[in-house]
C-alpha cells in the first residue's frame, strides 16, 4: 500500500509527479478546510504545505500515523515544531529553493530606493519632470549590514559581489562570513553600516526587533530593507525613523500586518496610521511577500522538497 501524502496548498506540479513516480500517493486538499481535514489526517504519513494554516499541536495529534511535513518556502513558524519533534515528525523546508530570488529582490529594492525610481518613474507618468529632486545615490563605496546569515543573507551578499562595497554580516552563530561577508558584532555594524537588510527568520529574538532602540544604535543615517518577516519590526518606530531622516529609505517586501498565511494584508480590513505613510512616503518601497516568489523559485522549491523527503524517507515494498 503506497504511503500517503496530504497536500494541503497547491504547488508547481512537478512536487506531484516527481513524488508518485517514487511511490507515494498524492491526495490534493487545497479547498478542504482544517476542521474537515482533521477527521482524516490519521491517514497520511506525510503533509506537504505552504501557509494556508497553522499545523499546531491539537491537528498533529491527530496525525497519528505522520512521518514527514513538507513546508515549501524558507520558514517553518507554521508549524509546533517542539510538538512535531517530540513526536518524531521530521519536518523539511526549502530555503534553496528562493534564496536567489530572495537576494535578486533586494538587490533591486535597495537599487531603486537610492535612485529613487519608483518615486521619479511616476512623476513622470504623471507629466512630473524634475531631474535635481530626483539625484541619486551611488551604491559604491557604502557599507552594507546584513542581519541574518543564512540561506538568504548569503543569497544577498553574493548579489553584491560586482559592486565596490564593504559587506559586513552580524549572526548569531559563530563563524558564518565567508569570502562575501565579514562576520562582525551588532555593535560593529551599527557603527559602519549605511545600508541594513534584514534576513532573519521569525523567533523569539527576532519579534519586533527593529524598534526605536535598535535603530537609535545605528551610528550614521541607513536605508532599510526588510526581505525576512515583518513581524520583526516595528512599524511605528521605522515611521518614525523615516520620518526624523535616520533611515533614508525603505524596502518593505513584508509587514507586520500580515495574516500568518501571508495570502492577505489585514486581518479586518483596517489600515495602521503608520500603514497609511509607507504607502505615501515618496522613500519607501513595498511588494506584497514575493521576494522569494519568482517563476523559477516556484520550481526549485518543488524540487528541493522533493529531494529531501525521497532522500530522507524510505518507502517499503
Amino acid at each position: 500500500m503506497k504511503p500517503k501524502i496530504l497536500h494541503i496548498d497547491a504547488n508547481h506540479p512537478l512536487l506531484l509527479t516527481e513524488l508518485a513516480k517514487h511511490g507515494f500517493e498524492n491526495v490534493e486538499a487545497y479547498q478542504i478546510s482544517k476542521e474537515e481535514l482533521l477527521k482524516s489526517i490519521h491517514l497520511y504519513e506525510g503533509i506537504v504545505i505552504r501557509s494556508r494554516f497553522r499545523l499546531d499541536e491539537a491537528f498533529l495529534k491527530k496525525a497519528t500515523h505522520l512521518k514527514f511535513i513538507g513546508r515549501v518556502g524558507a520558514g517553518l513558524e507554521n508549524i509546533d515544531i517542539v510538538f512535531a519533534k517530540q513526536q518524531n515528525i521530521q519536518l523539511f523546508n526549502a530555503p534553496e529553493g528562493n534564496r536567489n530570488a530572495v537576494g535578486e529582490h533586494a538587490l533591486g529594492m535597495l537599487l531603486s530606493l537610492l535612485n529613487k525610481l519608483h518615486s521619479a518613474h511616476q512623476e513622470v507618468c504623471n507629466g512630473i519632470w524634475k531631474r535635481e529632486e530626483n539625484r541619486g545615490h551611488e551604491l559604491d563605496g557604502k557599507t552594507v549590514g546584513i542581519i541574518g546569515y543564512g540561506n538568504m543573507g548569503k543569497a544577498f551578499a553574493k548579489k553584491l559581489r560586482g559592486f565596490d562595497v564593504a559587506v559586513l554580516c552580524h549572526d548569531i552563530l559563530p563563524d558564518v562570513g565567508d569570502e562575501n561577508a565579514t562576520q562582525v558584532s551588532l555593535a560593529e555594524l551599527q557603527k559602519r553600516a549605511d545600508v541594513l537588510s534584514l534576513h532573519t527568520p521569525i523567533t523569539d529574538s527576532t519579534n519586533q526587533m527593529i524598534d526605536a532602540e535598535y535603530i537609535a544604535a545605528f551610528q550614521k543615517p541607513f536605508w532599510f530593507l526588510n526581505t525576512a518577516r515583518g513581524n520583526s519590526v516595528v512599524t511605528k518606530d521605522l515611521v518614525l525613523a523615516l520620518q526624523n531622516g535616520k533611515i533614508l529609505g525603505a524596502g518593505l517586501d513584508v509587514l507586520e500586518y500580515e495574516k500568518s498565511s501571508f495570502e492577505q494584508l489585514f486581518e479586518d480590513g483596517n489600515l495602521p496610521p503608520a500603514f497609511a505613510y509607507l504607502t505615501q512616503a515618496k522613500n519607501v518601497i513595498l511588494s506584497p511577500h514575493i521576494a522569494g516568489w519568482t517563476q523559477e523559485s516556484k520550481v526549485k522549491l518543488a524540487q528541493t522538497i522533493v529531494q529531501k523527503i525521497t532522500s530522507h524517507y524510505e518507502i517499503n515494498d
